[in-house]
């Protein structure tokens, strides 16, 4: 029995002592204000700074990232306005070289005709300086051949310029008859 008595005695050890309780109680309610009081708002000001440093980070990238591709669209416009721009550069090179080689082929044409217009006036001016040498070769050569016709001289200069031009108005009156020849002549 005095066993029995023993465990009467003594507090059950599954149940805490009341006293224990109420102090474990009052030290858990305050515990629980100074947490209330000093650590939650910490928490809170730290949980809603590092919400708007999130918030703010991703609200900047957006910001960052809409300021990138409206730069980019720029670029692209200003690579587009300058492509364009180099094509009529392009375009002005080509016509400009058009109008530069039309206006070197009409100098050459024009400095062709002078060239041509001076060769056909040597020729002429050449064409009248042999037919003089020739009319005073010939001129010689019929007074020769007359002398030796007629058997006389000719020493009078008067008897002699007449014979000449009888016998150049002959020759002058014969080249049409040349010329006319070969062209209406038989084939």
């Amino acid at each position: 029995m005095h066993s029995l008595i023993l465990a009467a005695e003594e507090p059950l050890p599954v149940l805490p002592v009341t006293s224990e309780i109420i102090v474990g109680a009052v030290a858990f309610a305050l515990l629980l204000g100074v947490l209330w009081k000093f650590a939650v708002p910490r928490f809170e000001a730290m949980y809603t700074q590092r919400t708007d440093a999130i918030e703010g980070g991703l609200t900047r990238a957006r910001e960052a990232q809409e300021a990138a591709d409206q730069l980019k669209k720029q670029y692209e416009d200003q690579m587009a306005d300058l492509r364009a721009q180099a094509a009529r550069i392009r375009d002005d090179a080509r016509a400009e070289g058009q109008q530069i080689k039309a206006e070197l082929r009409a100098q050459a044409e024009e400095e062709a005709a002078r060239i041509r217009l001076r060769g056909e006036e040597q020729l002429a001016a050449q064409r009248d300086q042999v037919s003089r040498q020739l009319r005073g070769e010939i001129s010689g050569l019929s007074v020769q051949l007359a002398e030796r016709i007629i058997g006389n001289a000719l020493s009078d200069d008067a008897r002699r310029s007449d014979t000449i031009d009888t016998f150049l108005s002959e020759l002058d009156g014969l080249e049409p008859r040349r010329d006319a020849a070969p062209a209406g002549g038989p084939s």
